[in-house]
């Protein structure tokens, strides 16, 4: 569910606004759900208002919007998936649920499914579902009103849900969530001797504050369990959310594959991050200002914890492995592409047209982008099999 703010009057006034009168009538909030209505607010927030945010002209840029070959790419490795002989069925078999009925949303179109949570401009989407062999049952699932109906037009004749509950389960399929987890809202806890204390979000002065408040138990058992160790005074983000995301896209799942493509690390590498954490903000492709500064008008992000993620995966006995961007992408043939076009653009160079020479290299940087060891290449794809 996404949070709202608690409007008292129907007039427009900036969400901090909004906020600080929430605060003072109700008392500090917790981070993480300050955080939600900053992001998701329906009408104000960063992702809710109304405004697309991955795009040039915009916020930030993810893969998809870099280089229509990472949605390319990607769908080698769903044909993979939808042609490994452990999906459990014969020719011609279909799965049943337990009242001896087709299984979900899955009984249709061949019984795969396919969804991207986080669809956004559709930029992944798009070529993806073009370059699959496999005849799939496709779903966007959106929060954004308007990129909802952007992608209603970018997506013609797809289903578009505003929530992964909404998509009738279990399936056999296959869930992708592209720079999602690093969005959904976190706690905060600071190290205080042998435990840990919470920083929500107060008001003074007319300002928007951390204040302290002691650690939940929730709160408490996940820093000490994926954050630790980390010394006095030191930043751990608790990222119940991103866990609980995991554990529902999996329970969603008869067989297939749950795909997390993030930046972030395992606990044990992000140790060297925890004295001031990876809290951070985004706007118009530079880093923000503070997080409690101009909550709607900036994204506010930190790097995912993957050690908590395989640890769901473990839990619900799905089968989970790890890669690099770079490393993965090339396993699917991307390195090869790129030799491609740097081929093609040397043919050219020697006897071709020049424009034609300049979309070549073009694609051929973008591509390389997505492969850069200190860049998008660093980020973590995360596999969990079921």
């Amino acid at each position: 569910m996404v949070r709202s703010v608690v409007r008292t009057d129907s007039g427009r006034r900036p969400l901090r606004d909004q906020l600080i009168e929430q605060i003072r009538q109700e008392g500090p909030m917790p981070f993480e759900e300050f955080q939600a209505i900053a992001l998701y607010d329906p009408e104000d927030g960063f992702f809710g208002s109304g405004k697309l945010r991955s795009t040039k002209e915009g916020d930030f840029l993810t893969s998809p919007e870099v280089s229509p070959l990472f949605g390319e790419t990607l769908a080698k490795f769903v044909d993979r998936i939808f042609s490994s002989p452990s999906e459990g069925r014969g020719p011609g078999e279909e799965r049943t649920g337990g009242d001896g009925g087709r299984c979900g949303a899955g009984a249709a179109g061949g019984g795969h499914i396919l969804v991207e949570v986080g669809a956004g401009s559709g930029s992944l989407l798009r070529p993806l579902l073009a370059s699959l062999e496999h005849p799939v049952d496709a779903w966007a699932v959106e929060a954004s009103v308007a990129a909802r109906a952007a992608l209603g037009e970018i997506l013609p004749g797809q289903d578009i849900v505003s929530s992964l509950d909404e998509i009738p389960a279990p399936f056999s399929g296959v869930i992708i969530a592209n720079e999602l987890l690093d969005n959904l809202p976190v706690s905060i806890a600071v190290r205080k001797g042998e435990t840990w204390e919470e920083r929500w979000v107060g008001v003074e002065d007319g300002r928007l504050v951390p204040v302290p408040h002691p650690a939940r138990p929730e709160v408490t058992a996940w820093a000490n369990r994926f954050g630790l160790p980390c010394p006095e005074g030191g930043r751990v983000e608790v990222q119940l959310a991103a866990s609980e995301w995991l554990r529902r896209a999996l329970d969603a799942l008869v067989w297939g594959a749950v795909v997390v493509v993030d930046y972030g690390e395992t606990a044990e590498k992000l140790e060297h991050r925890r004295a001031e954490g990876t809290l951070r903000t985004y706007r118009a492709h530079h880093l923000g200002p503070d997080p409690l500064a101009e909550p709607g008008e900036t994204d506010i992000t930190a790097d995912v914890n993957f050690s908590a993620l395989l640890a769901v995966a473990e839990a619900a006995g799905a089968s989970a492995e790890m890669h690099r961007q770079d490393e993965f992408l090339a396993s699917l043939g991307l390195a090869d592409r790129v030799r491609g076009l740097r081929e093609q653009e040397l043919a050219l160079a020697r006897d071709g047209d020049p424009m034609e020479r300049l979309k070549v290299r073009s694609d051929r940087t973008n591509a390389e982008t997505l492969m850069h060891p200190r860049g998008l290449g660093d980020f973590r794809v995360l596999i969990a099999h079921k």
